[in-house]
């Protein structure tokens, strides 16, 4: 996608990097559904990373037994990264409110990707990550996830001793 469009994304070591640096992640969107990409990627992230997690949705009150805050402007932090999982066309939006509070990434889940977002974003001074989950990236660096996209717990064709 990105290469077709003429932007191009941070590289997978500047992914990396993002992860590093990051302490506390928005997950704007996040639903308490259980079936919902948004609860499995927070599920992850709360038990698998060290980073302080907030969930944002003005439709509910608690997700995996925490809080969660009507808007970006609720937080009690100003959150390193913002994961997006909302309706593309919630894009604009969403990066007004990502910029007043002063996140320093905007992270769009799969399915998210909007050029002109992107180059907005960027041109405010964001990092701009599109497209990619965040769950499968953190795993994927911190030995969760093979390069061809399993988990790698046991793979061998060998007999258990």
């Amino acid at each position: 996608m990105s290469e077709q469009s003429g932007w191009t994304g941070p590289s997978s070591q500047q992914r990396l990097a993002i992860l590093r640096r990051t302490r506390t992640v928005a997950m704007l969107g996040a639903s308490p559904n259980p079936a919902r990409a948004s609860n499995f990627v927070a599920t992850y992230l709360l038990a698998s990373t060290n980073y302080d997690v907030y969930f944002v949705n003005p439709n509910a009150t608690e997700i995996l037994n925490r809080p969660v805050y009507g808007s970006l402007a609720e937080l009690p932090v100003v959150p390193d990264l913002v994961d997006v999982f909302r309706r593309p066309s919630d894009l604009p939006q969403v990066l007004d409110e990502v910029l007043a509070v002063g996140a320093s990434t905007l992270w769009l889940q799969f399915g998210l990707f909007d050029v002109e977002v992107a180059e907005k974003a960027e041109a405010a001074g964001l990092v701009v990550v599109m497209d990619r989950c965040l769950k499968i990236e953190h795993a994927r660096f911190h030995g969760g996830l093979h390069l061809a996209g399993f988990n790698t717990g046991v793979i061998s064709s060998r007999r258990a001793r």
